[in-house]
């Protein structure tokens, strides 16, 4: 049995206690937040029995000595307080990103080094149905070498999002805007079937909450892999709702395209194919994906088996070094 810790007691937070309450093989005994009465709510929620409620992750740590804690803070502590847990002790399992720039990303690498313990990141959409699904079809064959991809994230962020938080939409502490708090998932499962590019050009802009918030509400980038394939993303936080992002690749013998957990085929020949996958609800807004349960259950699988997890680390490396790559390139021109 895993005694398990959550800090920070915002909306996510809710999506994992939900989850980890539900797992055979956990027991969630305390949440921190630097608002107490979150976190004292989240307990009486999902705690067991005599769950602890703190306002620090400090006096959590001493208190209760949790094996794992899970990380749903702001952006800018996700380093920090995984480093101190791993020192104390305790494996992690943290929301992405896993890092707000490259100097974090070393430091985390090196907690993670220096204590031999387990770090999960939450990229929950390479447990979706679709994602399984399309991994299964490109596995067959059928559709030829992937030639190139292109994928569309559009959803609405408004002035709320940003002002009531207290540090979303700045650089120092959300480390960014629509790249990396809402399309980090989308870039994340293009790569997965593309690779390590060799090329990024990128450019963003804020284009509706020019006062509000110093980051990108929309980016674009274009991405160039060996073998002259080639991916463009776009994203942007300024729509007037929240669709399913969709990701096409195109193929030798056909395309697919993913929007949500829908999966559809069209051969050059004719033919097409068409999936609906149901049966795993989403936890959480819709369109974050389907694969928060599995995600985290399978964390707390490996952890009971010894065996390396999907999401450690080492596996999301070169997403956040593509994401980072493409604000490099993207504030070129941002900066003039």
């Amino acid at each position: 049995m895993k005694r398990v810790g959550i800090v920070g007691c915002g909306g996510i937070a809710q999506v994992h206690a939900s989850v980890l309450k539900q797992l055979e093989r956990t027991k969630l005994c305390a949440f921190a937040d630097c608002e107490g009465r979150k976190a004292k709510e989240l307990a009486d929620m999902y705690g067991e029995e005599g769950a602890g409620a703190y306002e620090s992750l400090e006096e959590m740590l001493t208190k209760e000595s949790p094996d794992v804690v899970h990380i749903c803070t702001p952006h800018y502590l996700h380093v920090p307080m995984a480093a101190e847990c791993l020192k104390r002790g305790c494996s992690v399992f943290m929301e992405k990103p896993p890092a707000i720039s490259m100097e974090q990303l070393a430091l985390l690498e090196r907690a993670v080094e220096e204590s031999g313990l387990a770090l999960g990141i939450c990229l929950q959409n390479r447990y979706n149905r679709s994602t399984l699904k399309l991994d299964e079809i490109l596995q067959k064959g059928s559709l030829g070498k992937i030639l190139g991809a292109r994928a569309f994230v559009t959803w609405n962020r408004g002035e709320a999002y940003y002002t009531e938080s207290g540090w979303r939409g700045t650089w120092d502490k959300e480390g960014g805007g629509a790249l990396i708090n809402q399309a980090i998932h989308t870039l994340d499962i293009v790569l997965r079937w593309l690779g390590e590019p060799i090329k990024v050009k990128a450019s963003m802009h804020n284009h509706h909450l020019k006062d509000i918030v110093q980051v990108e509400d929309t980016v674009e980038a274009f991405l160039e892999f060996e073998g002259n394939r080639r991916a463009v993303l776009f994203a942007t936080t300024a729509y007037t709702a929240d669709p399913d992002a969709l990701i096409e690749l195109a193929c030798e013998r056909g395309s697919v395209r993913l929007e949500g957990e829908r999966v559809w085929l069209r051969y050059y020949d004719g033919v097409e194919e068409e999936y609906h996958l149901s049966g795993q609800e989403s936890l959480g807004k819709s369109y974050w994906g389907t694969g928060h349960e599995a995600c985290i259950a399978d964390f707390y699988r490996c952890l009971e088996e010894k065996r390396r997890y999907g999401n450690d680390l080492s596996s999301v490396k070169n997403t956040f070094k593509v994401m980072t790559t493409i604000y490099k390139e993207a504030l070129r021109e941002w900066n003039r």
